[in-house]
């Protein structure tokens, strides 16, 4: 990964060397993953939409909280399988997915994912009573977070397969990671790190809709934040992954610990 520093200046140097790529290519590309994504998402889903119709009961069908969790994962996996096929046909997946180890140091990556966490927690909390106040609804995880604490099994599986793989390393391979690769390499971006920053930020933050516009414009600034901090890792994605899955065990974790009457918030 060529190296990527954000200057006093506010100039920046671009996350890639690769080769420039036209508008099309990145636009093809970003929109076969998330074509892929959205299928595979909805697979999970299709014997309970079939119960559904055979039975002709009106609504919305029934998802248990395996079958969400489901959905969550094999999306992930099918979009990050398309994703690594644009990147290999380039020859630039160790470029995209920067997980070069050891990073930098251990030690200053582990540091920067701790600082990292904080930040996103606070970013939640302020930035949660700030949309709230604008009238725009502060973020209610409250669906996803019912379907975490159904069992002690689905815990589990929400831990490991959607928190610490799907969302923590699958999230930020595709956004900070392919995302980013492919907004860096298009003519009139390349220099433009800031707006590369922004424009992955604004695409992360709208599929968090079902959480309300307030969730759309907070999880856009967390975003917004994880580009950055690619950038000050010099490409490197462990820093991210490691504070965006330990802000999704910690959230779930939390919650399971209220629902036992461990925790009272």
């Amino acid at each position: 990964m060529a190296e990527t520093n954000i200057k006093n200046t506010g100039a920046a140097t671009p996350i890639t060397s690769g080769g420039t790529l036209l508008w099309g290519f990145p636009f093809l590309h970003v929109l076969t993953v998330a074509i892929v994504y959205f299928v595979g998402s909805t697979l999970p889903a299709l014997p309970a939409v079939f119960a559904q119709i055979e039975s002709g009961a009106a609504g919305d069908p029934e998802l248990s909280s395996l079958t969400v969790a489901l959905t969550v994962m094999v999306g992930m996996a099918l979009g990050l399988l398309m994703s690594w096929f644009w990147l290999k046909r380039e020859g630039v997946v160790g470029e995209a997915w920067n997980l070069s180890t050891p990073p930098v140091s251990w030690g200053r990556t582990i540091g920067w994912a701790a600082a990292a966490t904080l930040v996103i927690f606070l970013i939640f909390g302020l930035g949660g009573a700030a949309v709230d106040a604008l009238g725009l609804g502060a973020p209610d995880p409250g669906f996803v977070l019912d379907l975490v604490t159904e069992s002690p099994a689905m815990f589990a599986v929400w831990i490991i397969g959607v928190a610490i793989l799907a969302a923590g390393a699958g999230e930020e391979l595709l956004y900070r990671g392919f995302l980013m690769d492919r907004l860096s390499r298009v003519a009139g971006l390349r220099d433009k790190i800031w707006l590369v920053i922004i424009i992955q930020a604004v695409l992360f933050g709208l599929p968090h809709a079902y959480q309300g516009w307030g969730g759309v414009v907070v999880t856009g600034t967390v975003g917004l934040f994880f580009g950055w901090l690619r950038v000050r890792m010099n490409g490197n994605l462990w820093a991210c992954i490691i504070a965006h899955a330990a802000v999704d065990v910690l959230a779930m974790s939390l919650a399971y610990a209220e629902k036992l009457g461990w925790l009272s918030v």
